[in-house]
Parts: C-alpha cells; structure tokens; sequence
C-alpha cells in the first residue's frame, strides 16, 4: 500500500476499485463536477510507451506522483481509469510527439496527422490511437489491462469508426 501525505485541500483521498491500486488522492473537481471531458495531446512517453486519455488522467491526481510512476505504472493507470471515466475523450492527435516524450525538444521527433480523436470510452480511443504511432493496441499494458477489466473495447475491427473531412 502507498502511503502519502496530502495537504492541498483539493484533492480526496479516493476508493480506487482497482486490481493494484486501492486508494489515491484526486481532485476534487473532477469527482465533484456535472461533465468531465478529457482532452490529451497524443504523445509518446518514456514510462507508459504512449500519453493518451488513460494516462492523461495522472493530471487529476495529487499525492505523490513519483510513488505513482515508480509502482505498478500500467495497472494502476487502468486502475485509476475504473473510477475516473470521463463523458467524453478528445485526443489532440493532429500533431503527435513520435519519440522523446513527453517534454519533446525536437520538431523531428514530431509528426503531423491532422488527427483529432472523440469518443465516449476512453478505451477505444486509446486504442484507435495507437495506430497512429505505429503501434498494435495490445502492446500498450494500460489499454490492455482496461479492456480485461470490461472498460472498453481495444479491438479496432470491433469499434465503429467515423472519419470526417476536416
């Protein structure tokens, strides 16, 4: 179990119904609000491979984040998404960071795809986003352990996809 000490008045220490992760701190914003809409910038990143909607919701916890990247980093990332699950998920892939992630430094390492991803289940948008860098959906441990855990569909022959002209 990770202890911590939370002194920000923000956050609440939360109920985690997860495999791994049982109780973190998270906002209070988020827990108490009418509509939370998730919006990540398409990213690759050194810890979890890629930053999509499931990782992006390492922003609406407290406590300590090094605790956090440094314990089971996929299970809990899948974890935290059992609880926090937003209305909708808008992935920001119109340009995605391809390596070096997720501070970035070079424009080569950036490619554009003039991509922008919505859906209500953050599942299936991470995992129609993985195609974008390359990479096959069940690669990626968090997605993974999501779709096991019945939070969505990471099988992108299974989805209804909608494209759109810009």
């Amino acid at each position: 179990e990770v202890k911590f000490i939370e002194e920000d008045s923000n956050y609440i220490d939360t109920i985690i119904n997860g495999v791994s992760l049982k109780k973190w701190p998270v906002s209070k914003d988020i827990l108490e609000c009418d509509c939370f809409i998730n919006a990540p910038v398409a990213k690759q990143h050194g810890s979890s491979q890629l930053t999509l909607s499931m990782k992006n919701l390492m922003g609406v916890i407290g406590g300590n984040r090094g605790a956090y990247h440094v314990g089971n980093l996929h299970r809990w990332i899948a974890d935290l998404a059992g609880t926090i699950k937003p209305k909708l998920v808008v992935i920001d892939a119109s340009r995605i960071l391809l390596k070096s992630g997720p501070t970035g430094g070079n424009l080569d390492d950036v490619k554009t795809t003039n991509t922008v991803i919505a859906s209500a289940n953050q599942v299936a948008a991470d995992a129609y986003a993985c195609g974008l860098f390359g990479k096959k959906t069940e690669t990626i441990d968090h997605i993974r352990f999501a779709y096991e855990m019945g939070l969505g569909e990471m099988d992108i022959k299974k989805l209804k996809i909608e494209h759109a002209a810009a």
